[in-house]
């Protein structure tokens, strides 16, 4: 029998993703969102192949027991992608630790044989990482977000859940990765020079495809997995692109190259490039080759041929920055 899965998360930028990857999958037999507003099933499969799912909504969120326990009576397997992210630390610990604990004990009670949780490499901190593997790294997490989604993780984990750990998640939808990239940049003369450092990014419809094999593979194991392409993305590659939509197409090349010490020297007041200069600073690359070799997942083309797809998107939504 197809399994029933429940989704939280579906209107955000990676669980919807994840909704999206469901349309005309034989595979499962219904999709279930809980949801706090409405969100429209995908369209069907361009080649019509496949009647897919039946699609339903519960209304409510991870603070609401009776919803919980409506959401989960009569599913097999949960995906989890709702989080709060950045704000209120009272709020981040009521969704991320306690949100996150209810729910996992709603889906034990009804008897979900299957649980994957959505989480961050950032519970792990600042690196550097070089090819860490699971189960290698301590939990280190440097902000209430990530100290709240890594207490989070422990109750999905204790249920014998799976967790998925990306790092930089790009693509249309982002609002944090490459605009806090070209937010550091257009406060600089020039162009940053940052070294060689290494980074794990992965595409965020490549995500929304692991998140889905991960509830549907014989493969998956519990415990946590990262998440991002095989081949690490340096540093020079990354700053690039941001700057590419810092700088009107055609138009002149900006100053000089600023190095990270100036860098740091001119944006010592300005609060949020501290934290995105540490990061680039240092090697954030995690290695694990399960969602490609255990999933059922292809990772693509890698981050040139990736974000050059979301280009034309990021460009419109920066305003022409």
């Amino acid at each position: 029998m197809a399994p029933r899965l429940l989704l939280t998360g579906a209107t955000g930028f990676i669980g919807g993703r994840v909704l999206a990857a469901t349309a005309g999958h034989d595979a499962l037999a219904r999709v279930r969102l809980l949801t706090r507003r409405p969100a429209a099933p995908p369209a069907p499969t361009a080649d019509g192949t496949g009647a897919g799912p039946v699609y339903e909504t519960v209304p409510g969120d991870l603070r609401d027991p009776g919803a919980l326990r409506r959401a989960c009576e009569g599913i097999d397997v949960l995906v989890h992608c709702a989080a709060a992210i950045g704000g209120d630390e009272e709020l981040l610990r009521t969704v991320n630790d306690e949100g996150t604990r209810a729910l996992v004990d709603a889906a034990v009670r009804a008897g979900i044989t299957r649980i994957v949780a959505l989480s961050t490499a950032s519970v792990h901190g600042r690196g550097p990482f070089r090819a860490a593997a699971p189960g290698t790294l301590p939990l280190a997490p440097g902000s209430a977000t990530s100290r709240t989604r890594a207490a989070g993780e422990r109750h999905v984990l204790d249920a014998g859940g799976t967790v998925l750990r990306p790092h930089l998640v790009y693509g249309t939808g982002d609002r944090q990765v490459m605009p806090g990239l070209v937010r550091l940049l257009s406060a600089l003369p020039g162009p940053l020079a940052a070294g060689d450092s290494l980074h794990s990014l992965i595409d965020v419809d490549t995500l929304g495809r692991v998140l889905l094999g991960a509830a549907l593979a014989p493969g998956t194991e519990p415990g946590p997995y990262h998440v991002g392409h095989p081949r690490p993305v340096p540093v020079g590659e990354l700053l690039a692109a941001a700057e590419r939509l810092l700088a009107p197409r055609g138009g002149p090349p900006r100053g000089a190259a600023v190095d990270l010490a100036t860098a740091r020297a001119l944006l010592a007041d300005v609060p949020f490039a501290a934290h995105h200069l540490a990061m680039l600073a240092t090697d954030h690359w995690f290695a694990d080759d399960r969602p490609w070799t255990k999933l059922g997942c292809d990772p693509g083309p890698g981050f040139a041929a990736g974000f050059a797809r979301h280009e034309a998107w990021y460009r419109g939504s920066l305003g022409g920055v």
